[in-house]
C-alpha cells in the first residue's frame, strides 16, 4: 500500500515538473533555455517511464527509457553544437 502511494505521488510531481518544462520550452526567453529544458524534459519523461515500469513490473518501460536516454543524449548534443556553430555536420 506505501509503494502504491509513493508510486502515485512521484508520478504526479513528475508529471507536474514535466508540464512546467514543457512552459519554459514554448515560453522560454532565449535558445540555450529552451535546450535547457528539452533536456530536463528528457530526464522527467524517463523518470515517468522507470515509474510506469515499476507499477505495472515490465522491463519493457526500462528498456525504453534507456533508448530515450540516449536520443535525448545526442538530441541535446546536436541542438548545442547547431547553437555554437550554426552547422551540425562538419
Amino acid at each position: 500500500m506505501i509503494l502504491q502511494t509513493s508510486i502515485y505521488l512521484a508520478f504526479a510531481m513528475m508529471s507536474l515538473a514535466a508540464l512546467l518544462n514543457l512552459w519554459r520550452l514554448i515560453l522560454g526567453p532565449d535558445a540555450p533555455d529552451r535546450i535547457l529544458a528539452l533536456d530536463t524534459l528528457y530526464i522527467n519523461t524517463i523518470a515517468l517511464l522507470v515509474l510506469l515500469g515499476i507499477h505495472f513490473g515490465s522491463s519493457v518501460y526500462f528498456e525504453s527509457a534507456l533508448v530515450l536516454a540516449l536520443m535525448g543524449f545526442v538530441g541535446t548534443a546536436a541542438f548545442c553544437k547547431y547553437l555554437l556553430r550554426g552547422d551540425i555536420i562538419e
